[in-house]
């Protein structure tokens, strides 16, 4: 149910919405201010990236040699960033059929404008 307000109760209300509006701001600028945290980047050995993508290790191996997987070498040791690790199976993600059409329609509207 609505409450309606009468002229005599609009200040007060205003004073409050007011408030409520600047201790949104306060929090915000707060969140804002707070630093990220963002995982940070660890090196993991052949064993350890075969755990993070559950493949076994001669998948790794068999992927490290056809160049699919970023990998660093160290002397007879590889080594493999979680962060590139990760960016490998973002890579890989499959679209939605609502992505796909929403690519379409931008698409299509794009080249209507052209034609004209």
């Amino acid at each position: 149910m609505t409450e309606y307000l009468t002229f005599d109760q609009l200040p007060k209300a205003v004073t409050m919405l007011t408030k409520e509006v600047s201790e949104l701001k306060r929090l915000l600028i707060e969140k804002q201010e707070q630093p990220q945290t963002e995982q940070p980047e660890k090196l993991l050995t052949v064993q350890e990236a075969a755990q993070f993508l559950n493949l076994t290790v001669p998948t790794i191996y068999s992927k490290v040699s056809k160049r699919e997987l970023p990998v660093m070498k160290r002397g007879k040791r590889l080594y493999f960033s979680s962060i590139e690790l990760l960016e490998y199976l973002k890579e890989g993600r499959k679209k939605s059929n609502a992505e796909i059409e929403q690519e379409a329609e931008t698409y299509l509207s794009n080249n209507r404008k052209e034609l004209k």
